[in-house]
């Protein structure tokens, strides 16, 4: 495939024609010829064109008749006239037909590259916003990374390390981890950036008997609701990077095209018998053992080792709990800006206690939609208890090991008086803030001795440190 584009040249003139193709591809595009619009219709059925120039006087159907039949089969086709009879009435009926532009027998070279060069940036465009309407629904900031966990300052140094490569990447780890971001950070900093588009495709989103379509695009008729040709995400990816996700669940058959992409550069489109070339990195994800499922027979091995050349794995965040305080500020500034809120991004004692109790099976997507609501609900500028799910701070997940005494800590709760009603995250607060105190003293004010003492991260013990306002 012409890096330029593809254009169609229709037109029953055959030094025309020539003509045509000899300025076209000297310019660096793929030209195809058709004689007359019946012909032109037959190629766009086999192919995908960025833009079409076309003959309005040709025998058969003529040409305002066959751009009917282009915009009917895809109404964003880039389709422009050309004509010896360049009247005004001939001009405004193809602009109101759909035509991009209506250009005059004899032309300036000049001009009609232009033209087909506008044509062209006009359909990436309108390509360009289809992906992005679809990749982008959540947010329009996906690519920032959050959180300084020693995990993540590990991924961040593998992002850095393979984004100027070319190799496959496979991103792991559960549901909810951020994969996806992950893959936009590898493709956004990287040359690819400037070259092509970020494509994400979730695997597990498209029907198994659509995918092939969908990732390899189809000619006109290949199957049936086929009324017209159209360009796979594998092309519109052409000198960027394709996001996989979920690739785990995609069927045999298209396993076996995707290791030919993989391995050849290179992938044929449903019903068509001709190649198309390629430039694209594949990044892909799964929350499954591949592996496993490699054994049992439900993974091509081939097409695991050619995906798993460059791994990136996602820890579950119940594991990187120090990195639960710059999400959570990170979301409430997003949702406050998305809302037109203020909320305080400085968390209480107590939701910071509830936050890092609970689990988070949903990870970090868990925790960003518990914000939101908690942004939403907010009576006042603060977030409270009543702004979070009750599962939240109900939990009953332990918190970190403090000094491994249990008896210190059975001492006091024994020494609380519950029949005159307590705050249970008071308490928890009051106990957190003396261990830390007396951590503090006995390391002559060393953090990092605390921390170690205490069982806990640094980053963690200094986020308590700054929220609780101890002094030492």
């Amino acid at each position: 495939m012409a890096k330029r584009g593809n254009v169609l040249v229709v037109d029953d003139e055959e030094v025309m024609r020539d003509v045509l193709e000899s300025l076209i591809s000297a310019e660096g595009y793929r030209v195809d010829l058709a004689r007359t619009g019946e012909e032109g219709l037959a190629r766009l059925s086999e192919r995908a064109y960025d833009v079409v120039l076309l003959d309005v006087s040709m025998p058969g159907i003529g040409g305002l008749r066959t751009l009917e039949e282009i915009l009917k089969g895809d109404r964003e086709a880039v389709v422009i006239m050309i004509t010896a009879f360049a009247t005004f009435e001939t001009a405004i009926s193809a602009w109101q037909l759909g035509a991009f532009n209506c250009i005059r027998k004899p032309f300036e070279n000049e001009h009609i590259l232009k033209t087909i060069a506008a044509g062209i940036s006009r359909r990436r465009g309108d390509e360009e916003r289809r992906v992005l309407r679809r990749t982008l629904r959540q947010s329009a900031d996906r690519t920032q990374i959050v959180g300084s966990s020693e995990a993540m300052r590990e991924v961040y140094d593998l992002i850095e390390q393979v984004a100027p490569a070319r190799s496959t990447v496979l991103v792991t780890g559960e549901s909810g981890t951020g994969k996806e971001v992950v893959a936009r950070a590898i493709h956004f900093t990287s040359p690819r950036a400037e070259s092509g588009q970020f494509v994400a495709v979730n695997c597990s989103n498209i029907p198994s008997e659509l995918l092939e379509s969908e990732l390899f695009g189809h000619t006109k008729g290949a199957f049936t609701g086929a009324v017209a040709a159209k360009k796979g995400l594998f092309e519109v990816a052409d000198g960027g990077s394709i996001f996989l996700d979920e690739i785990s669940t995609i069927p045999p058959e298209t396993q076996a095209r995707l290791l030919r992409v993989i391995q050849e550069r290179e992938f044929t489109p449903l019903g068509d018998t001709h190649p198309r070339r390629v430039d694209v990195r594949i990044i892909a994800a799964t929350n499954t053992d591949l592996q496993r499922a490699v054994k049992s027979g439900e993974f091509r091995e081939d097409l695991f080792y050619r995906l798993n050349v460059i791994n990136i794995h996602l820890p579950p965040l119940r594991n990187r709990r120090e990195d639960i305080l710059p999400l959570a500020q990170h979301f409430i500034r997003k949702y406050n800006a998305e809302n037109g809120r203020s909320i305080d991004t400085q968390l209480s004692p107590e939701i910071l206690t509830v936050l890092e109790k609970y689990p988070w099976p949903g990870n970090v997507r868990e925790l960003e939609t518990a914000i939101e609501r908690a942004v939403i609900v907010a009576r006042s500028n603060e977030i409270t208890l009543d702004c979070l799910r009750s599962e939240i701070y109900l939990s009953e997940k332990p918190g970190d090991k403090l000094d491994g005494s249990s008896s210190a800590v059975t001492d006091s709760v024994n020494s609380i008086d519950l029949a005159r009603g307590i705050s249970f995250y008071d308490e928890v607060s009051k106990y957190e803030i003396e261990l830390i105190r007396r951590a503090l003293e006995l390391t002559s004010g060393h953090q990092s001795k605390a921390a170690k003492l205490l069982g806990m991260n640094n980053t963690t013990l200094n986020s308590k440190i700054k929220v609780y306002n101890i002094k030492f």
